[in-house]
């Protein structure tokens, strides 16, 4: 079973929205090897675990329990990066708070920059959130996740994910400055490389020497900004068993890391703090809660329960 605390694993940095930003961000959602794939695919492994090699099983659902929180940042930077976006591309015109437009006041139009940027589907289908599905639009499959059930091969797809999820999200910080969208790129970044250290120590306790063939993409990384100040933590090097009941993955993510940059690895007994997560606020243009007065006083009522 597993448990929930409403909080980000990381934070999301303000900026102005950017539904073109969003709509990239997607393939890391919902692509081929976005966060929807990773969290789906070790669940499934570590569900469909057989043996006795319980230190690799619980290496592989540690992985799997974190891109759940993954999916849920990743899905949330989306959500700010389209929420609000018809205000901003209209500010002092038919959407601006001064005037009386909502929604569609005297014929007004709030809603229509979706015609023209990023994806439709953002504001037509998904009341300015995300969506499962990938950059071009087309939906998530479960037909993405691997599990052979064996335990080397399985390891060698996962390391493969990490790496080809890491490169596109390399791609996507070179396609956008802004801030929102950079700061979550930059987390997952650090963390696919984490991922990749994490099966790359697996395998090589299996018996595979990695020279110097990792990270992947192999480049300085410290290059960006963002990535360097989260490498300077070392968050490339460490790997959280989010269990409550104790946990066998250190005796498989130990040592030094596998890959050219190096250090020791660590499995922190804690899981990470986590920042604040707060809903987005009401989108009247969408109908979003679409709570009339009358429903709200009763939502109010509610609240007020001991």
């Amino acid at each position: 079973m597993f448990f929930h605390v409403q909080k980000l694993i990381n934070e999301i940095v303000p900026d102005e929205p950017d539904p073109a930003a969003a709509n990239a961000l997607q393939e890391g959602l919902g692509g081929q090897f976005g966060e929807m794939r990773t969290m789906m695919q070790y669940l499934f492994q570590s569900f469909n675990f057989r043996g006795k090699a319980k230190p690799y099983l619980d290496l592989i659902q540690g992985v799997g329990i974190e891109e759940i929180s993954h999916v849920e940042l990743i899905a949330t930077t989306i959500n700010r990066l389209v929420d609000g976006a018809p205000g901003y591309k209209t500010k002092g015109g038919a959407f601006d708070a001064a005037t009386q437009n909502m929604p569609g006041h005297n014929g007004s139009t709030p809603l229509n920059m979706a015609l023209h940027q990023g994806n439709i589907h953002h504001f037509l289908v998904a009341s300015q959130g995300a969506m499962p599905i990938d950059a071009a639009g087309n939906p998530w499959s479960g037909s993405y996740v691997y599990n052979s059930g064996n335990l080397t091969l399985d390891l060698i797809y996962n390391l493969m994910l990490e790496a080809t999820g890491r490169l596109q999200k390399c791609r996507l910080y070179e396609m956008t400055d802004n801030k929102t969208a950079r700061s979550t790129i930059s987390y997952l970044i650090v963390r696919d490389h984490a991922h990749e250290n994490v099966y790359a120590k697996a395998l090589e306790s299996l018996g595979i020497n990695w020279g110097k063939v990792l990270p992947i993409p192999n480049f300085d990384a410290t290059k960006f900004p963002e990535v360097r100040t989260l490498m300077e933590k070392g968050l490339h090097n460490q790997q959280y068993h989010w269990r409550l009941d104790g946990s066998e993955m250190a005796k498989v993510f130990k040592g030094q890391a596998p890959s050219v940059t190096g250090g020791p690895l660590e499995v922190p007994e804690k899981p990470p703090e986590g920042v604040p997560f707060t809903p987005g606020p009401e989108r009247p243009e969408e109908f979003s809660p679409g709570l009339t007065p009358e429903i709200m006083e009763l939502v109010e009522q509610v609240s007020k329960l001991k």
